[in-house]
C-alpha cells in the first residue's frame, strides 16, 4: 500500500520501506481518527450517566458478543474483575445494564443491556461498527489479523513508552 504523505510543502509517496514516512502519516491520522470518535453523540436517553471510553468498550462486548460474566468481561477488557465489577455496578444503578442469577451457577451473574437501552447503545455503536465492516472486508483473514495484531503492538508500545 502506498499513502502520500507531506514533506515540507512536497508530497510524496510512502513506500512500504520508509518507516518514518508512514510514522508520520499515521501521526497525522490517529488525532484525527480519536477526534471524530469523539464527535460521535451519545444517544440523549444516554447523555445525562457520564459515560467513559472504558463504559464504551464493555458496552460493544455485550452488544456484539451478548451476555456474560464479569469474569468474561474482565478477561476481554484486559483488566481486573473488580474493575468490571465496579463498571457494572455503576452502570447497573444507571438502568444501563441488568445483572441477574446464572441459572447455572447461582453464585455468577450474569451481565447484560438492559432491554430499554439495548436500541440506543446499538445505534450509538453502529456507525463505528459499519465503517470498520466495510474498510476491513476486503482484506484477507490475515491482513485483518496483521491490522488489529499491529494496532494492539502500538498501543502496548505508546503505554511503554509513556511509562518511560
Amino acid at each position: 500500500m502506498l499513502g502520500v504523505v507531506m514533506a515540507g510543502s512536497v508530497r510524496r509517496e510512502a513506500g512500504a520501506g520508509d518507516v518514518d514516512a508512514a510514522v508520520r502519516e499515521l501521526l497525522l491520522l490517529m488525532p484525527r481518527m480519536a477526534g471524530r470518535v469523539k464527535r460521535i453523540p451519545v444517544p440523549e436517553v444516554l447523555r445525562s450517566h457520564a459515560l467513559a471510553p472504558r463504559h464504551l468498550s464493555l458496552l460493544s462486548y455485550l452488544l456484539f458478543d451478548g451476555p456474560m460474566t464479569v469474569n468474561e468481561l474482565a478477561a476481554r477488557l484486559e483488566v481486573a474483575p473488580t474493575t468490571v465489577s465496579l463498571m457494572v455496578g455503576d452502570l447497573s444503578g444507571k438502568g444501563i445494564l441488568d445483572r441477574r442469577e446464572d441459572p447455572s451457577d447461582r453464585r455468577r451473574r450474569i451481565v447484560a443491556i438492559a432491554p430499554d437501552q439495548h436500541d440506543a447503545i446499538a445505534d450509538w455503536l453502529a456507525p463505528g461498527a459499519a465503517a470498520w465492516r466495510r474498510v476491513l472486508a476486503p482484506l484477507s483473514p490475515a491482513q485483518r489479523r496483521l491490522f488489529v495484531d499491529t494496532l494492539r503492538a502500538y498501543d502496548e508500545a505508546a503505554a511503554e513508552e509513556r511509562e518511560r
